[in-house]
């Protein structure tokens, strides 16, 4: 067994490290949901926390780890009689980001079931997690429906598998840990919500510290069993100090001073319902135990609110997270009556590790630039053709889209776009099964099976069924797309008023591929070739920041712009084959640069044909004489044309989806 990089020897990250050990302490928090950079021990201290925790008692040879001084009534190895246990060590679940539901909560023997009536039941990830800890790296990357049991499971503390009228319950608490990268991606906001605290870790930026990084993560490599053991002690003081918490826990005292400041300062921050009201309560209590306190004090509510308050108070997914230490000093003042607000407590005598004597690990990253840019060129007039650079310009505002949706029906991602054939939906027919059966079809099965009852012998009410009576219904749900951007950033489409718009209806879409689960790509060209400003992600954070600075002026190199994309497709295609595209050409038509552009742009535009890759063109040209440009463009993509004009009266994805339905 891989010896764990002690928790104590974490260089730094003292928010992340107090947020775990609150978790531990009182695991009514609700978990952690870790946001951050690469490579800042995020994973590192969640497999350390484990080794941490008291251990757990178990009644022997229980698979879901009932406690034997309360056994779960409805657990599936019982009943079990109120008695002695066996203790083991907390455990620590980790769960991929590609699992199977069936991997997750357990699967039946549907065969079984059906021929023999037994509720054979092999548990899953969340039984195993029973508790302990289940942890989510990249959780962000979790697939929709594997984050609606989560969700479920988490709310009632319990899981269920039903199979046909077949059902299966189980306890299922456990301490929820996330890791995340933003720039991969946001978190679906109900899952959001259900992370009691949040905390946000960067790399140091102070030399002596990172020294101190790299020394220890090289001694450990080089000898993990003796690295260990020379905090082994600070390692057992932590685990005592946990034990000793938990203990007083339930003497702590929240008090109506408390209460007051903790509903104060939710409502000055406009918090939606009433969940980070009682995740604060519970970690400012949480905090008072860990300090060694039976009352909460107003820098416990402080402590907590930086740590519940973040990731809730967010309208939209182009907000960064944070919060305003100078509005939450004032509003903990204004109602914190006789209390003293220390405006930077220390959580403990030893740090939150509780020693290993680590620097302070500084000041967190701030959020992204929000300063006004220059505003560049004469208002609204385009430069000409091969004119010097331009400024970006600000986008519009963004707005609530359209349904845009690709035709026919693919089998892409679960997501909540167009139609495809997935794990989840509405039935549809049934098939036999490809490997292990997951969704039953019921009526096929027992259709499959009576013609064969008397050949085997039936005498009884019971159906006889075999392996090769099963079907697996076919169900028809939502995917998930790729909307690939091609915007023309050239001298002629300089006009401040036209990119604005264009930079707004990228938003709009961005923030609606961020609910709908897809991916958003953009690919601009101007001057002498194409960039790459955004490749496909659904990290709408990243996408603005792009989309905010994109200048603009200079040629036209078209056909560089559609092969450019053509190659982005290419490469994603090869890593997301069942993701289905679309092409969105925002341009005027026009083809500058380079020997016989406008040929060059023509066969560019025939490889998506060839491919059958649905596209749109914006048609961006204005004047009063018009060349109809933008309309052989899409002729040559096998795609159709709208007008700029059109472009901003509706939307960009309401113009798509109608253009699809024309053409289906």
């Amino acid at each position: 067994m891989t010896t764990p990089f002690p928790f104590t020897a974490v260089v730094g990250q003292d928010d992340l490290r107090l947020a775990l050990l609150l978790n531990a302490v009182s695991p009514a928090v609700g978990g952690v949901l870790v946001r951050g950079e690469k490579g800042t021990a995020k994973s590192t201290a969640v497999r350390a926390l484990s080794a941490l925790l008291p251990a757990v008692a178990v009644v022997p040879g229980c698979r879901f780890s009932c406690d034997p001084a309360a056994p779960d009534p409805g657990c599936p190895d019982g009943p079990h009689e109120p008695g002695a246990g066996a203790e083991r060590p907390a455990r620590m679940v980790e769960l991929p980001v590609g699992a199977s539901e069936d991997r997750l909560v357990g699967a039946l023997d549907i065969e079984r079931a059906l021929a023999e009536g037994v509720k054979a039941f092999e548990p899953g990830l969340l039984a195993d997690a029973h508790r302990g800890i289940l942890y989510v790296d990249e959780v962000n990357l979790l697939h929709d429906h594997l984050v609606d049991l989560l969700l479920d499971a988490a709310a009632m503390g319990a899981s269920y598998v039903e199979r046909e009228g077949v059902s299966v319950r189980h306890a299922a608490r456990f301490l929820l840990v996330g890791t995340m990268n933003p720039e991969e991606g946001e978190l679906r906001p109900q899952l959001l919500d259900r992370f009691g605290l949040t905390v946000e870790v960067a790399a140091s930026r102070e030399p002596d510290q990172r020294v101190e990084v790299v020394r220890r993560r090289l001694a450990y490599d080089d000898d993990p069993a003796g690295f260990a053991a020379r905090w082994a002690e600070e390692e057992a003081a932590v685990r005592a100090r946990i034990v000793a918490a938990r203990a007083l826990l339930p003497s702590v005292r929240l008090g109506d001073g408390a209460l007051r400041q903790i509903a104060a300062t939710c409502a000055a921050f406009e918090v939606d319902g009433m969940r980070a009201d009682i995740v604060m309560a519970r970690t400012a209590t949480a905090l008072a135990a860990w300090a060694g306190r039976t009352d909460v004090l107003a820098e416990d509510v402080r402590q907590a609110a930086l740590l519940a308050l973040p990731h809730r108070r967010r309208r939209n997914p182009f907000d960064a997270p944070g919060l305003d230490e100078d509005k939450l000093d004032e509003t903990l003042e204004e109602f914190g009556g006789s209390q003293d607000d220390d405006p930077d407590p220390d959580p403990g005598p030893d740090g939150p590790g509780g020693g290993g004597g680590q620097p302070d690990p500084g000041e967190g990253p701030e959020g992204g630039d929000t300063g006004a840019r220059p505003e560049a060129g004469e208002g609204g007039q385009p430069q000409p053709s091969g004119g010097g650079e331009q400024s970006a310009v600000r986008s519009a505002e963004p707005f609530r889209t359209k349904v845009l949706s690709v035709p026919g029906i693919g089998e892409g991602v679960a997501g909540r776009r167009s139609r495809a054939r997935t794990e989840h939906g509405r039935t549809t027919g049934a098939r036999r099964p490809r490997g292990a059966l997951t969704k039953l079809h019921l009526a096929a099965t027992v259709q499959a099976a009576a013609p064969h009852q008397r050949a085997r012998g039936r005498s009884g009410p019971g159906l006889v069924v075999r392996r090769d009576d099963l079907r697996q219904a076919t169900r028809e749900g939502r995917e998930g797309n790729l909307v690939l951007f091609v915007v023309d950033a050239s001298g002629s489409m300089a006009a401040r008023q036209r990119m604005s718009a264009v930079k707004g209806a990228v938003l709009s879409l961005l923030l609606d591929a961020y609910q709908r689960r897809d991916k958003v790509g953009l690919v601009t060209f101007r001057g002498t070739g194409a960039d790459v400003a955004l490749p496909p992600t659904s990290s709408v954070d990243a996408a603005a920041a792009r989309l905010e600075s994109l200048p603009t002026g200079g040629r036209t190199p078209l056909a560089a712009g559609l092969l450019r994309a053509h190659d982005v497709l290419r490469v994603e295609r090869l890593r997301d084959p069942a993701r289905r595209p679309l092409v969105v050409v925002v341009t005027d038509g026009r083809a500058t640069g380079g020997p016989e552009p406008v040929a060059l742009a023509g066969r560019a535009a025939r490889l998506f044909a060839a491919d059958g890759v649905a596209s749109v063109v914006v048609d961006c040209e204005s004047g009063p004489v018009r060349l109809g440009l933008a309309g052989q463009l899409a002729g040559e993509l096998g795609g159709t044309a709208v007008t700029l004009d059109e472009l901003r009266a509706d939307s960009i994805a309401g113009l798509v989806k109608d253009v699809q339905r024309r053409a289906a």
